[in-house]
């Protein structure tokens, strides 16, 4: 997608993202699911991040993405921030903006803390950044 992360940690996620033509629908707009994939993404590390801090890992369970404004082009930045950081869930929110601040879209996602080495989709999944075993 050309997502390019500029800061990640435990408590937030900024990514940038330049707006290309692959990124555009047949209207010229960017396509929601561009809007729904970067959200996924940053949401997704952020909670990573935390959960690894505790020997675990995180999987996305639900994706609620809500497009206000289009886009044709200019970069997009995302921001997201935990809302929870329970035991087995995570739910984090992101906000996606353009360059003069205007708010295209926002997503909640859930997600799915699991123990080290849990097999989905039929195969293990590490927490330590190698390949399920």
């Amino acid at each position: 997608m050309g997502l390019r992360f500029v800061r990640a940690s435990r408590d937030e996620v900024i990514a940038e993202l330049e707006i290309g033509e692959v990124h555009r629908q047949p209207y010229g707009l960017v396509h929601g699911g561009v809007y729904a994939g970067i959200v996924e993404a940053v949401t997704s590390v952020g909670a990573a991040l935390d959960a690894r801090a505790h020997g675990r890992g995180a999987v996305g369970l639900e994706n609620h993405t809500t497009f206000l404004r289009a886009a044709r082009d200019g970069v997009l930045r995302v921001v997201a921030r935990p809302l929870v950081r329970g035991r087995r869930t995570q739910v984090w929110e992101a906000t996606v903006r353009d360059a003069e601040g205007r708010e295209l879209a926002s997503g909640r996602v859930r997600l799915l803390v699991i123990e080290p080495d849990v097999p989905i989709a039929g195969e293990a999944i590490s927490v330590d950044g190698k390949e399920g075993a």
